[in-house]
């Protein structure tokens, strides 16, 4: 199934509709979907390089714009609808474990960490901030940075670089990606650390 997913996501950059169909993808994946938008802007970017920071643009919006619908969700609708999307997805158990130990400054670390990596997966975290009542206007400031230098990142290397870099993008993007949201995570922890020490 995720493999038939993937394929039909894949298709849809040959589509005239295409740009929209980021947008989409990006929103979806943010709240409910498992692919990552950036399985579809690869493709458009290494076709079109010069619309990459274009399609960097509507990457961020509905990716921001899904992760506030996901925060909904986490508020508004979390036994009715979010509950059954994360056990689906199999995140429930997860979820209710952070739900429950998290502050609202870890809740917004991982929505950075998650914006840059997808650690952990960004639908995850949408709902978590709603569901913990994190501040709406800085959610959506976290998730604009963390979704916005992302897609940039990725817009850049495939303007700079072109299709040569694909294999670049697709086996070890994420790995970097992964590694800057750990050491962000540990920059967290020693400061609060230093502060704790310093109280």
């Amino acid at each position: 199934m995720l493999k038939r997913m993937y394929d039909w996501t894949l298709s849809l950059a040959a589509r005239k509709s295409a740009e929209w169909w980021l947008g989409i993808i990006a929103f979806v994946e943010s709240s409910v979907f498992l692919i990552p938008a950036e399985v579809l802007m690869v493709p458009m970017g290494l076709a079109r390089p010069e619309r990459a920071y274009r399609y960097a643009v509507i990457a961020t919006v509905g990716s921001v714009l899904g992760g506030i619908f996901g925060w909904f969700l986490g508020y508004y609708a979390y036994e009715i609808v979010a509950r059954p999307v994360l056990a689906f997805y199999g995140s429930l158990e997860a979820f209710e474990a952070m739900r429950s130990s998290s502050s609202r400054d870890a809740i917004l670390l991982m929505l950075i960490t998650s914006g840059l990596a997808h650690l952990p997966p960004m639908k995850v975290v949408t709902i978590l901030s709603g569901a913990a009542a994190v501040d709406l206007w800085l959610f959506i400031a976290s998730a604009i940075v963390a979704r916005g230098v992302r897609f940039a990142v990725l817009a850049w290397l495939l303007r700079r670089f072109g299709e040569p870099i694909r294999e670049f993008i697709e086996k070890r993007l994420t790995l970097i990606a992964s590694c800057a949201a750990a050491v962000v995570i540990l920059l967290y922890f020693v400061a609060r650390y230093l502060l704790k020490s310093g109280g």
